[in-house]
């Protein structure tokens, strides 16, 4: 399994973020009927919030060579329960361990309560976060469906909510965060 190493993203990361956003929103475009504005970028609110606001936080995943393999993007740092607003990896290293190991680390370096939403109609991602959430939070977990904000054309997004505690380590050989 390769390996995954993680950090804070920083000021000079925002072009690469800005890069793989477009990635991740293209992919998101198959769940919620998104399209790209007139000059052809998705919006852009929750990616400029990881560089702007301090109760945000952006993360960039560094695979093999130390090449780009991803990014999250954390809201709530400072409330009672942290939300992954945003998560992608690059398609050519999903379903080899490097999500896994790159949400552990995430979790690890802001303990406590989570929340993650996803969609439904998107197999992978329902696997995927049932999995994170049961390897992360020993199967103690709950999921339950939330309204879209905004958005009553779209089907409920399926939240899993879990806690991880204070010293947790990222396992599957997850790189601990600078």
């Amino acid at each position: 399994m390769p390996t995954v190493s993680v950090r804070r993203a920083s000021p000079a990361d925002r072009l690469l973020v800005e890069r793989l956003w477009l990635m991740f929103c293209h992919d998101m475009s198959e769940f919620g009927g998104q399209l790209p504005n007139p000059d052809g970028r998705f919006r852009t609110e929750r990616l400029a919030a990881a560089f702007e606001d301090p109760n945000w936080a952006g993360y960039v995943f560094a695979g093999p060579e130390a090449r780009p393999v991803g990014f999250a993007i954390v809201r709530d740092l400072n409330g009672p329960v942290r939300v992954l607003n945003s998560f992608f990896v690059v398609r050519s290293m999903r379903r080899a361990g490097i999500g896994l190991q790159a949400v552990a680390a995430v979790v690890a370096e802001h303990p406590g309560r989570w929340d993650v939403a996803f969609q439904e109609a998107n197999g992978a991602a329902v696997r995927f976060w049932r999995r994170v959430a049961t390897e992360l939070a020993d199967g103690n977990w709950a999921e339950e469906r939330r309204a879209v904000s905004g958005r009553s054309d779209l089907p409920p997004d399926v939240w899993i909510s879990f806690t991880t505690a204070q010293g947790s380590f990222p396992p599957f050989g997850g790189q601990p965060l600078p």
